[in-house]
């Protein structure tokens, strides 16, 4: 296994090619674009001041939410399967690795992004779809049990690469655990809610 791991065949310049492209992708800032074009203004202005779905549903409108849900997803899965189609399968686990760091650190908006969750289902989407299933499995599993969607996030996040691993897909699963550290920092917020039992539950108001 470790073997394969190391068994990378693709070349810098287009490995620099798919980062590129994928962090483009990625840097598209749909829940600012979404909320200012339905006349609701900044996002980042409201909440946790992120532009991801979660923030963009504290404006009210959960139509809008589910488009910003969808097109960060979509964003990291097109990024994916363009680059995979002209530039190969390696490349394409790198364009989704960079449309979610482009999702996390958008150029056009200073860096400051989202917290990566819908970029990282596309990302998988895009280079391992069978895997958006267990995702979603564990994920509403958890949310079921805790009402807490942040935690059910986290907990979906650290069994993907535990079972692309497992399941022989070492590249792929050695990139989506990076990811997974990355987005847990960004979530370092939550984890100290979760762990001081102030984080909010799904459906909780206010």
């Amino acid at each position: 296994m470790l073997s394969n791991l190391m068994s990378w065949q693709i070349t810098l310049p287009i490995a620099l090619a798919a980062a590129v492209i994928g962090y483009l992708f990625g840097s598209i800032p749909f829940g600012l674009i979404l909320t200012r074009a339905a006349g609701l203004g900044d996002v980042r202005s409201i909440g946790s001041g992120n532009i991801g779905a979660t923030n963009v549903l504290r404006t009210g409108n959960k139509k809008l939410a589910a488009a910003t849900l969808l097109l960060d997803a979509l964003k990291a899965s097109a990024a994916a399967w363009i680059v995979g189609y002209f530039l190969g399968e390696e490349a394409a686990i790198i364009a989704g690795f960079f449309a979610f760091i482009g999702h996390l650190f958008p150029v056009w908006i200073g860096f400051k992004g989202g917290k990566g969750v819908a970029t990282y289902i596309g990302t998988l989407l895009g280079v391992a779809p069978i895997m958006v299933v267990l995702f979603a499995a564990v994920w509403l599993a958890v949310a079921f049990t805790t009402r807490y969607s942040s935690l059910s996030a986290l907990v979906a996040m650290l069994v993907t690469p535990v079972a692309l691993w497992i399941l022989g897909n070492e590249k792929v699963a050695a990139v989506m655990a990076i990811m997974t550290l990355i987005s847990y920092w960004k979530h370092k917020a939550n984890i100290s809610r979760l762990m001081g039992g102030t984080e909010s539950k799904i459906g909780a108001k206010g």
